[in-house]
């Protein structure tokens, strides 16, 4: 398929899809643990690509952090640790993987130790989790922090879908985290149904349709194509936030590095996978305990009062909300020095 014709294919379909809607294994613990697993197969990630394609080359990043690998119930699960001091924990959102931080990730490790961690199916982590609903994803995170890991308590900090499984996470396991930060994610339950959370925006109904996302986004060309489009959108600036801004706020290289990830299938399906269990989110959020954790709420720029009716009623200990400055969505790269700055002052109290 040329790109012409691929570009052509994905806009098209995504513009018609939008418009009309605005009108895993459950097995034991496997205990094997260790080697990084080989490259990607051609099968299904088209070149053989490795999950340290961006940093084995990046000597300042080798020095501090290193990438490691757990099994955990039939999920290989990928994450990067480095650093001193109090653990503290990373998720990331869509669609990206573990390297969303990578800005902030030097200045963190002066005074933690950190794990940032691809989510279960996302990013180099490899096998599907039993469902991609956010209680069930914090239970996988929890089997690789405490079961693999061997954390008794930490910091947590999660990004967009992550805040998902970071609220899940602190709901289910609230002696587990001394503190939360939560970024820029309006959350599904009492005050926000799943079904308004999908008229945010297009891509949230694209990426919630059965079958129709990888059908139109079906090879490496188009996952790039999806991703560049649309990562400038929600950009400070961007179409989102009613701006008219088409540069995209990543690098080359970051772009590479999460076209490198998202262009294997059954990542790619996992993407759409944590918008198609909105519905599911919703449930189980109205039913979740709430979180008493300190909480720390960070958006982007003008999104704050939106943003904190959602999570409110469900983290009901935020101590400090804050607007990052010229920041859309992508906070910890948009302005990392002012995301490094809130988490650091936040875990030190």
């Amino acid at each position: 398929m040329t790109p012409t014709r691929s570009r052509r294919r994905l806009l098209l379909g995504a513009a018609a899809l939008a418009l009309s809607l605005a009108a895993g294994s459950t097995a034991g613990w496997n205990m094997l643990d260790g080697a990084p697993p080989a490259a990607a197969s051609a099968s299904t990630a088209g070149p053989a690509t490795s999950y340290d394609a961006a940093t084995k080359h990046d000597a300042a990043f080798n020095a501090t952090f290193e990438h490691r690998f757990a099994q955990v119930r039939g999920v290989r699960m990928h994450y990067v640790t480095g650093g001193r001091g109090p653990a503290l924990v990373l998720l990331h959102g869509w669609p990206q993987t573990w390297y969303e931080w990578r800005k902030v990730m030097p200045a963190l490790a002066e005074r933690h130790t950190v794990y940032a961690v691809d989510l279960p199916g996302l990013g180099d982590s490899a096998g599907s989790p039993a469902s991609f609903d956010k209680k069930t994803l914090a239970r996988y995170v929890h089997g690789l922090l405490r079961d693999r890991i061997g954390l008794d308590s930490f910091d947590l900090v999660a990004h967009d879908l992550g805040g998902g499984v970071g609220f899940q996470y602190a709901s289910q396991f609230p002696e587990r985290v001394r503190s939360y930060v939560h970024l820029d994610y309006p959350l599904p339950g009492p005050k926000l149904p799943a079904a308004q959370y999908r008229t945010f925006s297009w891509h949230m109904a694209f990426n919630s349709q059965q079958a129709v996302p990888e059908r139109l986004v079906d090879n490496a060309g188009d996952v790039r194509e999806y991703l560049t489009a649309f990562y400038p959108q929600v950009a400070y600036g961007g179409t989102a936030f009613g701006g008219t801004r088409t540069r995209s706020p990543f690098t080359d290289a970051e772009v590479d590095e999460f076209v490198r990830t998202y262009s294997r299938q059954d990542v790619l399906r996992a993407g759409f996978e944590l918008y198609r269990t909105l519905d599911e989110d919703e449930r189980d959020n109205v039913a979740a305990a709430r979180v008493d954790t300190p909480t720390l709420l960070l958006t982007a720029t003008g999104s704050l009062a939106a943003t904190r009716p959602t999570v409110a009623p469900l983290l009901r200990n935020i101590t400090r909300a804050v607007e990052i400055p010229e920041s859309g969505h992508w906070l910890a790269e948009e302005n990392p020095a002012a995301v490094a700055r809130e988490i650091l002052a936040f875990t030190a109290r």
